[in-house]
């Protein structure tokens, strides 16, 4: 094989390497024009007084530490909310710490499980759950 030709074969392999390498990057980069994708946002309300009692089961601040546990445990992730949430029962007025959690990019076998673990550790006789409809997208910023 001459020098010419040598030569010829190292660049043509070094060019193949780089459009190899420079294929590989777009596959493997998520694409800033990704379309977004309908989803189910679950909304969950959590109160945080005994079922029985009306009592507070915990302070507000273990309350939320609690919830976030049992939230990063069966989702990884979460949005929560502090609200008061009240309700009259005959001529009784009651008022409550109450969590309100936002779930994405889950399904409800997932949300009525750590719904239950709530229910028994909050000591609830339920969790509010509703279920949006949304349009859901991981914006990254535009390149």
């Amino acid at each position: 094989m001459s020098k010419k030709a040598g030569a010829a074969a190292i660049i043509l392999s070094i060019l193949a390497i780089a459009v190899s390498v420079v294929a590989l990057v777009f596959c493997l980069k998520p694409s800033k024009e990704e379309t977004p994708k309908m989803d189910t946002q679950y909304v969950l309300y959590l109160g945080t007084n005994d079922k029985d009692t009306n009592e507070p089961v915990f302070t507000p601040e273990e309350a939320k530490t609690k919830a976030e546990a049992i939230l990063i445990d069966h989702f990884g992730g979460y949005t929560i909310q502090e609200a008061s949430g009240g309700w009259i029962d005959g001529d009784t007025e009651y008022q409550e710490y109450t969590l309100v959690i936002y779930l994405s990019d889950t399904d409800l076998t997932q949300v009525h499980s750590a719904a239950d673990e709530m229910i028994e550790q909050f000591h609830q006789s339920s969790v509010l759950i509703q279920a949006n409809q949304t349009i859901t997208e991981f914006y990254s910023g535009a390149e």
